[in-house]
Protein backbone atom coordinates (compact mmCIF):
# COMPACT_ATOMS: atom_id res chain seq x y z
CA UNK A 1 0.00 0.00 0.00
CA UNK A 2 3.22 2.31 0.54
CA UNK A 3 3.80 2.27 -2.91
CA UNK A 4 0.32 3.03 -3.95
CA UNK A 5 0.31 6.05 -1.81
CA UNK A 6 3.68 7.72 -3.26
CA UNK A 7 1.82 7.03 -6.79
CA UNK A 8 -1.27 8.53 -5.70
CA UNK A 9 0.71 11.80 -3.78
CA UNK A 10 2.98 12.12 -7.12
CA UNK A 11 0.20 11.81 -9.76
CA UNK A 12 -2.03 14.26 -7.58
CA UNK A 13 0.86 16.81 -7.22
CA UNK A 14 0.82 16.98 -10.98
CA UNK A 15 -2.55 16.66 -11.62
CA UNK A 16 -3.20 19.68 -9.12
CA UNK A 17 -1.77 21.84 -11.91
CA UNK A 18 -1.46 20.74 -15.31
CA UNK A 19 -4.41 19.03 -17.38
CA UNK A 20 -3.40 15.26 -18.37
CA UNK A 21 -3.89 15.23 -21.76
CA UNK A 22 -3.26 11.54 -24.35
CA UNK A 23 -0.79 11.99 -26.60
CA UNK A 24 -0.20 10.91 -29.78
CA UNK A 25 -0.54 7.02 -28.66
CA UNK A 26 -3.31 8.06 -25.58
CA UNK A 27 -1.89 9.33 -22.31
CA UNK A 28 1.11 11.88 -21.44
CA UNK A 29 2.78 9.96 -18.91
CA UNK A 30 3.79 12.83 -16.28
CA UNK A 31 4.88 9.94 -13.54
CA UNK A 32 7.91 7.69 -13.65
CA UNK A 33 5.16 5.29 -12.23
CA UNK A 34 2.68 4.20 -14.90
CA UNK A 35 -0.95 3.37 -13.47
CA UNK A 36 -1.14 -0.63 -12.91
CA UNK A 37 -4.76 -2.29 -13.92
CA UNK A 38 -6.00 -5.52 -13.08
CA UNK A 39 -9.02 -6.54 -15.96
CA UNK A 40 -10.93 -8.45 -14.36
CA UNK A 41 -13.35 -10.07 -17.31
CA UNK A 42 -12.14 -10.41 -20.69
CA UNK A 43 -15.24 -11.17 -23.01
CA UNK A 44 -16.00 -8.97 -25.72
CA UNK A 45 -16.05 -6.02 -23.70
CA UNK A 46 -13.57 -6.61 -21.45
CA UNK A 47 -11.21 -7.27 -24.28
CA UNK A 48 -12.34 -3.84 -26.50
CA UNK A 49 -11.40 -2.13 -23.12
CA UNK A 50 -7.72 -3.98 -22.88
CA UNK A 51 -7.00 -2.93 -26.12
CA UNK A 52 -7.80 0.45 -25.69
CA UNK A 53 -5.34 0.24 -22.08
CA UNK A 54 -2.38 -1.20 -24.46
CA UNK A 55 -2.56 1.76 -26.54
CA UNK A 56 -1.69 3.80 -23.95
CA UNK A 57 2.08 4.57 -22.48
CA UNK A 58 0.91 5.19 -18.98
CA UNK A 59 -0.79 2.06 -18.24
CA UNK A 60 0.52 -1.32 -17.69
CA UNK A 61 -1.63 -4.37 -17.30
CA UNK A 62 -0.43 -6.27 -14.32
CA UNK A 63 -3.55 -8.94 -13.83
CA UNK A 64 -6.39 -10.52 -15.61
CA UNK A 65 -9.05 -12.39 -14.19
CA UNK A 66 -11.85 -14.92 -16.04
CA UNK A 67 -13.09 -17.97 -15.75
CA UNK A 68 -13.47 -18.71 -19.34
CA UNK A 69 -9.70 -20.31 -20.32
CA UNK A 70 -10.18 -19.59 -23.88
CA UNK A 71 -10.89 -15.84 -22.91
CA UNK A 72 -7.71 -15.78 -21.44
CA UNK A 73 -5.53 -17.39 -23.45
CA UNK A 74 -7.07 -14.35 -25.91
CA UNK A 75 -6.09 -11.64 -23.92
CA UNK A 76 -2.88 -12.81 -23.13
CA UNK A 77 -1.73 -12.55 -26.75
CA UNK A 78 -3.33 -9.24 -27.30
CA UNK A 79 -0.98 -8.62 -24.11
CA UNK A 80 1.89 -10.21 -26.18
CA UNK A 81 1.45 -8.00 -28.82
CA UNK A 82 1.20 -5.43 -27.51
CA UNK A 83 4.64 -5.53 -26.17
CA UNK A 84 3.69 -5.72 -22.63
CA UNK A 85 5.00 -7.99 -19.42
CA UNK A 86 2.76 -11.15 -19.33
CA UNK A 87 0.45 -10.22 -16.49
CA UNK A 88 -0.50 -12.40 -13.68
CA UNK A 89 -3.54 -15.00 -14.46
CA UNK A 90 -6.48 -15.68 -12.12
CA UNK A 91 -9.53 -17.28 -12.58
CA UNK A 92 -9.65 -20.61 -11.06
CA UNK A 93 -12.55 -20.20 -9.52
CA UNK A 94 -15.79 -17.66 -9.39
CA UNK A 95 -14.15 -15.44 -6.74
CA UNK A 96 -10.72 -15.61 -7.78
CA UNK A 97 -10.59 -12.33 -8.77
CA UNK A 98 -10.25 -11.36 -4.97
CA UNK A 99 -6.78 -12.40 -5.16
CA UNK A 100 -6.27 -10.36 -8.12
CA UNK A 101 -7.48 -7.79 -5.56
CA UNK A 102 -4.99 -8.29 -3.17
CA UNK A 103 -1.60 -7.74 -4.82
CA UNK A 104 -0.34 -4.63 -4.38
CA UNK A 105 0.53 -4.05 -8.32
CA UNK A 106 -2.92 -3.32 -8.91
CA UNK A 107 -4.15 0.26 -8.44
CA UNK A 108 -7.25 -0.13 -10.12
CA UNK A 109 -9.39 -2.62 -11.76
CA UNK A 110 -11.45 -2.63 -15.01
CA UNK A 111 -14.78 -4.61 -14.34
CA UNK A 112 -16.27 -6.43 -17.48
CA UNK A 113 -18.26 -9.27 -16.10
CA UNK A 114 -21.49 -10.31 -16.51
CA UNK A 115 -24.47 -7.94 -14.76
CA UNK A 116 -25.12 -9.96 -11.22
CA UNK A 117 -21.40 -10.05 -10.73
CA UNK A 118 -20.53 -5.84 -10.94
CA UNK A 119 -21.67 -5.11 -7.39
CA UNK A 120 -20.06 -7.54 -5.52
CA UNK A 121 -16.81 -6.88 -7.40
CA UNK A 122 -16.91 -3.04 -6.95
CA UNK A 123 -17.73 -3.31 -3.65
CA UNK A 124 -14.80 -5.82 -3.02
CA UNK A 125 -12.20 -3.33 -5.27
CA UNK A 126 -13.12 -0.58 -3.43
CA UNK A 127 -12.88 -2.36 -0.07
CA UNK A 128 -9.11 -3.42 -0.88
CA UNK A 129 -8.10 -0.11 -1.97
CA UNK A 130 -8.63 -0.36 -5.73
CA UNK A 131 -10.05 2.52 -8.04
CA UNK A 132 -13.10 0.82 -9.84
CA UNK A 133 -14.09 1.18 -13.32
CA UNK A 134 -17.16 -1.22 -13.85
CA UNK A 135 -19.51 -1.39 -16.72
CA UNK A 136 -22.85 -0.85 -17.35
CA UNK A 137 -25.21 -1.63 -15.37
CA UNK A 138 -23.84 -1.03 -12.18
CA UNK A 139 -26.52 -2.64 -10.34
CA UNK A 140 -29.36 -4.91 -10.28
CA UNK A 141 -31.29 -4.38 -7.06
CA UNK A 142 -32.03 -1.44 -4.90
CA UNK A 143 -29.77 -3.10 -2.13
CA UNK A 144 -26.98 -3.50 -4.58
CA UNK A 145 -27.22 0.44 -5.15
CA UNK A 146 -27.10 1.60 -1.85
CA UNK A 147 -24.03 -0.82 -1.47
CA UNK A 148 -22.26 0.86 -3.65
CA UNK A 149 -22.72 4.17 -2.14
CA UNK A 150 -22.03 2.75 1.40
CA UNK A 151 -18.60 1.10 -0.06
CA UNK A 152 -17.70 4.24 -1.35
CA UNK A 153 -18.74 6.74 1.77
CA UNK A 154 -17.04 3.76 4.31
CA UNK A 155 -13.90 3.30 2.33
CA UNK A 156 -12.80 6.44 0.43
CA UNK A 157 -12.00 4.68 -3.02
CA UNK A 158 -13.29 6.07 -5.54
CA UNK A 159 -15.39 4.24 -8.67
CA UNK A 160 -16.40 5.09 -12.37
CA UNK A 161 -19.27 3.81 -13.67
CA UNK A 162 -18.13 2.94 -17.59
CA UNK A 163 -20.95 4.82 -19.20
CA UNK A 164 -19.62 5.34 -22.74
CA UNK A 165 -22.47 6.83 -24.34
CA UNK A 166 -21.81 9.98 -22.31
CA UNK A 167 -19.26 10.62 -24.25
CA UNK A 168 -20.68 10.12 -27.46
CA UNK A 169 -20.33 12.94 -29.95
CA UNK A 170 -23.86 14.16 -30.68
CA UNK A 171 -24.57 13.67 -27.10
CA UNK A 172 -21.65 15.74 -25.98
CA UNK A 173 -22.45 18.54 -28.28
CA UNK A 174 -25.65 18.23 -27.23
CA UNK A 175 -24.72 18.76 -23.98
CA UNK A 176 -22.76 21.62 -24.94
CA UNK A 177 -25.81 23.67 -26.43
CA UNK A 178 -27.47 22.87 -22.75
CA UNK A 179 -24.79 24.71 -20.71
CA UNK A 180 -24.83 27.43 -22.98
CA UNK A 181 -28.73 27.78 -22.74
CA UNK A 182 -29.82 27.32 -26.28
CA UNK A 183 -32.31 25.08 -25.78
CA UNK A 184 -33.60 27.30 -22.45
CA UNK A 185 -34.77 26.16 -19.22
CA UNK A 186 -34.84 22.61 -19.58
CA UNK A 187 -38.21 20.79 -19.43
CA UNK A 188 -38.74 17.30 -20.50
CA UNK A 189 -35.92 14.59 -21.67
CA UNK A 190 -36.96 11.12 -24.08
CA UNK A 191 -34.11 8.51 -23.81
CA UNK A 192 -34.19 4.61 -23.89
CA UNK A 193 -32.09 1.38 -25.16
CA UNK A 194 -34.04 0.08 -28.74
CA UNK A 195 -31.92 -1.92 -29.67
CA UNK A 196 -32.87 -5.67 -31.35
CA UNK A 197 -30.80 -7.98 -29.55
CA UNK A 198 -32.26 -11.34 -30.03
CA UNK A 199 -29.56 -11.67 -31.99
CA UNK A 200 -27.26 -11.62 -28.80
CA UNK A 201 -29.51 -13.22 -26.77
CA UNK A 202 -30.01 -16.58 -28.52
CA UNK A 203 -27.15 -18.44 -29.89
CA UNK A 204 -25.29 -21.58 -29.80
CA UNK A 205 -22.21 -20.55 -31.62
CA UNK A 206 -23.31 -23.21 -34.39
CA UNK A 207 -25.38 -21.08 -36.20
CA UNK A 208 -24.57 -17.67 -38.04
CA UNK A 209 -24.52 -15.22 -35.97
CA UNK A 210 -28.57 -14.26 -35.36
CA UNK A 211 -29.48 -17.37 -36.21
CA UNK A 212 -29.08 -19.62 -32.90
CA UNK A 213 -31.89 -20.29 -30.09
CA UNK A 214 -30.22 -21.55 -27.35
CA UNK A 215 -28.80 -19.47 -24.47
CA UNK A 216 -27.90 -20.41 -20.95
CA UNK A 217 -24.71 -23.11 -20.61
CA UNK A 218 -25.82 -23.82 -24.52
CA UNK A 219 -25.62 -20.56 -25.50
CA UNK A 220 -22.39 -18.47 -26.65
CA UNK A 221 -20.81 -15.05 -25.28
CA UNK A 222 -23.66 -12.68 -24.00
CA UNK A 223 -26.07 -15.82 -24.58
CA UNK A 224 -24.88 -17.72 -21.40
CA UNK A 225 -26.31 -15.26 -19.30
CA UNK A 226 -27.87 -12.37 -20.59
CA UNK A 227 -31.01 -13.86 -21.79
CA UNK A 228 -31.84 -14.86 -18.57
CA UNK A 229 -32.68 -11.91 -16.89
CA UNK A 230 -35.41 -11.65 -19.69
CA UNK A 231 -36.87 -14.72 -18.63
CA UNK A 232 -36.83 -14.01 -14.89
CA UNK A 233 -37.74 -10.27 -14.75
CA UNK A 234 -40.15 -7.64 -15.79
CA UNK A 235 -38.05 -3.98 -15.80
CA UNK A 236 -35.94 -2.08 -17.22
CA UNK A 237 -32.94 -3.92 -17.08
CA UNK A 238 -30.54 -1.85 -18.79
CA UNK A 239 -31.67 1.80 -18.18
CA UNK A 240 -27.83 3.71 -17.74
CA UNK A 241 -27.25 3.99 -22.00
CA UNK A 242 -30.32 6.21 -22.34
CA UNK A 243 -30.51 8.52 -18.95
CA UNK A 244 -26.78 8.64 -18.30
CA UNK A 245 -26.34 11.34 -20.57
CA UNK A 246 -29.69 12.76 -19.77
CA UNK A 247 -28.91 12.69 -16.02
CA UNK A 248 -26.15 15.09 -16.74
CA UNK A 249 -27.59 17.07 -18.61
CA UNK A 250 -30.32 17.41 -15.85
CA UNK A 251 -27.78 17.93 -13.14
CA UNK A 252 -29.02 14.71 -11.68
CA UNK A 253 -27.06 14.71 -8.24
CA UNK A 254 -25.67 17.95 -8.61
CA UNK A 255 -28.51 20.60 -7.79
CA UNK A 256 -31.24 18.03 -9.26
CA UNK A 257 -32.16 14.72 -8.65
CA UNK A 258 -34.69 12.18 -9.89
CA UNK A 259 -37.61 11.97 -7.34
CA UNK A 260 -40.06 8.92 -8.73
CA UNK A 261 -40.64 7.20 -11.22
CA UNK A 262 -44.06 4.80 -12.41
CA UNK A 263 -43.49 2.36 -15.34
CA UNK A 264 -45.60 -0.24 -17.32
CA UNK A 265 -44.48 -2.95 -19.63
CA UNK A 266 -46.39 -4.09 -22.57
CA UNK A 267 -46.90 -8.23 -23.30
CA UNK A 268 -44.24 -10.64 -24.32
CA UNK A 269 -44.04 -11.57 -28.25
CA UNK A 270 -40.73 -11.06 -29.20
CA UNK A 271 -38.13 -13.75 -27.91
CA UNK A 272 -41.23 -16.35 -28.08
CA UNK A 273 -41.65 -15.79 -31.68
CA UNK A 274 -37.72 -15.21 -32.65
CA UNK A 275 -37.56 -18.76 -31.15
CA UNK A 276 -40.21 -20.41 -33.37
CA UNK A 277 -38.45 -19.09 -36.26
CA UNK A 278 -34.86 -20.00 -36.09
CA UNK A 279 -35.59 -23.08 -33.85
CA UNK A 280 -39.14 -24.55 -34.75
CA UNK A 281 -42.19 -24.46 -32.37
CA UNK A 282 -41.23 -27.84 -31.33
CA UNK A 283 -37.95 -25.89 -29.85
CA UNK A 284 -37.84 -26.50 -25.99
CA UNK A 285 -37.21 -22.70 -25.51
CA UNK A 286 -40.66 -22.19 -27.46
CA UNK A 287 -42.14 -23.69 -24.44
CA UNK A 288 -40.71 -20.90 -21.88
CA UNK A 289 -42.86 -17.84 -20.68
CA UNK A 290 -41.05 -15.12 -20.83
CA UNK A 291 -41.53 -12.25 -18.19
CA UNK A 292 -40.02 -9.10 -19.54
CA UNK A 293 -42.48 -7.35 -21.72
CA UNK A 294 -41.11 -6.41 -25.05
CA UNK A 295 -41.06 -2.88 -24.64
CA UNK A 296 -40.68 -1.37 -20.57
CA UNK A 297 -41.70 2.79 -20.64
CA UNK A 298 -41.02 4.56 -17.59
CA UNK A 299 -41.70 8.18 -16.43
CA UNK A 300 -39.35 10.18 -14.25
CA UNK A 301 -40.21 13.07 -12.25
CA UNK A 302 -37.19 15.79 -10.88
CA UNK A 303 -37.28 17.90 -8.20
CA UNK A 304 -36.45 20.73 -10.75
CA UNK A 305 -39.70 20.00 -12.38
CA UNK A 306 -38.61 18.03 -15.65
CA UNK A 307 -40.12 14.36 -16.81
CA UNK A 308 -38.05 12.27 -18.57
CA UNK A 309 -39.41 9.10 -20.42
CA UNK A 310 -36.88 5.80 -20.79
CA UNK A 311 -37.71 2.88 -23.17
CA UNK A 312 -36.43 -0.26 -23.02
CA UNK A 313 -36.89 -2.14 -26.42
CA UNK A 314 -34.83 -5.36 -27.30
CA UNK A 315 -36.87 -8.07 -28.26
CA UNK A 316 -38.58 -7.06 -31.67
CA UNK A 317 -37.59 -6.43 -34.90
CA UNK A 318 -36.05 -2.39 -35.12
CA UNK A 319 -32.99 -0.48 -35.84
CA UNK A 320 -31.02 0.80 -33.16
CA UNK A 321 -31.39 4.09 -31.27
CA UNK A 322 -31.49 5.35 -28.21
CA UNK A 323 -34.51 7.79 -28.69
CA UNK A 324 -32.60 10.81 -27.40
CA UNK A 325 -35.08 13.97 -26.80
CA UNK A 326 -33.85 17.20 -24.75
CA UNK A 327 -36.73 19.88 -24.52
CA UNK A 328 -36.33 23.46 -23.14
CA UNK A 329 -37.94 26.87 -23.57
CA UNK A 330 -36.61 27.55 -26.72
CA UNK A 331 -36.42 24.61 -28.89
CA UNK A 332 -35.64 21.29 -28.73
CA UNK A 333 -33.41 18.42 -30.28
CA UNK A 334 -34.12 15.12 -31.55
CA UNK A 335 -31.62 12.15 -32.39
CA UNK A 336 -34.01 10.05 -34.37
CA UNK A 337 -34.82 12.55 -37.62
CA UNK A 338 -31.40 14.02 -36.56
CA UNK A 339 -33.61 17.33 -36.35
CA UNK A 340 -33.55 20.76 -34.33
CA UNK A 341 -35.64 23.01 -34.03
CA UNK A 342 -34.42 26.50 -32.18
CA UNK A 343 -36.78 29.50 -31.58
CA UNK A 344 -35.90 32.50 -33.79
CA UNK A 345 -33.33 30.86 -35.79
CA UNK A 346 -35.33 28.26 -37.35
CA UNK A 347 -37.90 28.34 -39.68
CA UNK A 348 -41.46 28.47 -37.59
CA UNK A 349 -43.13 25.59 -36.79
CA UNK A 350 -40.15 23.89 -39.03
CA UNK A 351 -37.67 20.89 -38.25
CA UNK A 352 -33.65 22.11 -39.23
CA UNK A 353 -31.47 19.42 -39.56
CA UNK A 354 -29.19 19.05 -36.49
CA UNK A 355 -25.70 18.39 -38.10
CA UNK A 356 -24.67 21.91 -38.73
CA UNK A 357 -25.55 22.58 -35.41
CA UNK A 358 -24.07 19.88 -33.74
CA UNK A 359 -20.87 20.63 -35.60
CA UNK A 360 -20.67 24.19 -34.59
CA UNK A 361 -21.21 23.05 -30.75
CA UNK A 362 -19.12 20.18 -31.23
CA UNK A 363 -17.47 19.58 -27.82
CA UNK A 364 -14.07 20.80 -26.39
CA UNK A 365 -13.26 17.04 -26.09
CA UNK A 366 -13.75 15.91 -29.34
CA UNK A 367 -12.43 18.81 -30.80
CA UNK A 368 -8.86 18.15 -29.52
CA UNK A 369 -8.78 14.41 -29.05
CA UNK A 370 -11.26 13.16 -31.89
CA UNK A 371 -8.31 11.79 -33.92
CA UNK A 372 -7.08 9.97 -31.15
CA UNK A 373 -10.71 8.33 -31.07
CA UNK A 374 -10.10 6.42 -34.47
CA UNK A 375 -10.37 3.15 -33.47
CA UNK A 376 -11.33 3.11 -30.12
CA UNK A 377 -14.72 1.24 -30.00
CA UNK A 378 -18.50 2.55 -30.35
CA UNK A 379 -17.66 5.24 -33.21
CA UNK A 380 -14.90 6.48 -30.93
CA UNK A 381 -16.75 7.45 -27.24
CA UNK A 382 -15.06 3.90 -25.56
CA UNK A 383 -11.74 6.41 -26.18
CA UNK A 384 -13.19 9.46 -23.97
CA UNK A 385 -14.93 6.85 -21.38
CA UNK A 386 -11.92 4.87 -20.73
CA UNK A 387 -9.45 8.24 -20.65
CA UNK A 388 -11.50 9.62 -18.30
CA UNK A 389 -11.17 6.33 -15.99
CA UNK A 390 -7.43 6.37 -16.05
CA UNK A 391 -6.84 10.27 -15.62
CA UNK A 392 -8.89 10.15 -12.98
CA UNK A 393 -7.19 7.00 -11.16
CA UNK A 394 -4.13 8.44 -11.83
CA UNK A 395 -4.76 11.50 -9.73
CA UNK A 396 -7.16 9.39 -7.07
CA UNK A 397 -10.08 11.89 -7.70
CA UNK A 398 -13.61 11.60 -7.97
CA UNK A 399 -14.39 10.38 -11.54
CA UNK A 400 -17.12 12.25 -13.77
CA UNK A 401 -19.84 9.76 -13.27
CA UNK A 402 -19.46 8.35 -9.49
CA UNK A 403 -20.91 5.93 -7.49
CA UNK A 404 -24.08 8.22 -6.95
CA UNK A 405 -24.50 8.51 -10.55
CA UNK A 406 -23.85 5.06 -10.82
CA UNK A 407 -26.47 3.87 -7.98
CA UNK A 408 -29.30 6.45 -9.18
CA UNK A 409 -29.25 5.31 -12.95
CA UNK A 410 -28.80 1.70 -12.08
CA UNK A 411 -31.55 2.37 -9.76
CA UNK A 412 -34.02 2.76 -12.31
CA UNK A 413 -34.25 -1.20 -12.54
CA UNK A 414 -35.53 -2.71 -9.29
CA UNK A 415 -38.10 0.52 -9.34
CA UNK A 416 -39.45 0.01 -12.81
CA UNK A 417 -39.49 -3.58 -11.60
CA UNK A 418 -41.53 -2.52 -8.36
CA UNK A 419 -44.03 -0.33 -10.40
CA UNK A 420 -45.16 -3.16 -12.77
CA UNK A 421 -45.93 -5.14 -10.23
CA UNK A 422 -48.16 -2.54 -8.73
CA UNK A 423 -49.83 -1.91 -11.87
CA UNK A 424 -47.40 1.54 -12.65
CA UNK A 425 -47.53 2.66 -9.09
CA UNK A 426 -45.33 5.24 -8.07
CA UNK A 427 -42.00 4.27 -6.77
CA UNK A 428 -40.08 7.23 -4.87
CA UNK A 429 -36.09 7.17 -6.02
CA UNK A 430 -34.21 7.01 -2.78
CA UNK A 431 -31.28 9.75 -2.21
CA UNK A 432 -28.37 8.25 -2.45
CA UNK A 433 -26.34 11.61 -1.76
CA UNK A 434 -28.06 11.98 1.81
CA UNK A 435 -29.31 15.31 0.85
CA UNK A 436 -25.42 16.56 -0.27
CA UNK A 437 -27.26 17.11 -4.31
CA UNK A 438 -28.65 19.87 -3.18
CA UNK A 439 -25.15 21.64 -2.44
CA UNK A 440 -23.03 19.31 -5.01
CA UNK A 441 -21.55 21.31 -8.06
CA UNK A 442 -22.27 20.02 -11.41
CA UNK A 443 -18.94 18.76 -12.64
CA UNK A 444 -17.38 20.68 -15.32
CA UNK A 445 -18.13 18.67 -18.41
CA UNK A 446 -16.57 21.68 -21.00
CA UNK A 447 -13.32 21.73 -19.75
CA UNK A 448 -11.42 19.92 -23.01
CA UNK A 449 -9.40 17.23 -20.53
CA UNK A 450 -11.36 14.66 -19.31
Amino acid sequence: MQSRRNFIKKTAVVGAGIALAPNLTFGINMSKEKLKVGMIGVGLRGTNHLNNVLRRDDVIVTAICDVDPNRINIALEHIKKSGQKKPQVFGSSAYDYRNLLDLKDVDAVIIATPWLWHTRMTVDAMKAGKYAGVEVSAANTMEECWDLVNTHESTGTHMMILENVNYRRDVLAALNMVKQNIFGELVHFRCGYQHDLRGVKFNDGKTPYGKGAEFGPKGLSEARWRTQHSLKRNADVYPTHGIGPIAVMDNINRGNRFMSLTSHATKSRGLHNYIVEVGGKDHPNAKLKWKLGDIVTSTIETAGGETIIVTHDTNLPRPYSLGFRVQGTKGLWEKDGDRIYIEGKSEPHHWDSSKEWLEKYDHPLWKRFGKHATGAGHGGMDFFVLNAFVESAKQNIAPPLDAYDAAAWSAITPLSEDSIANNGEPQDFPDFTRGNWIKRKPYNWMKDTY
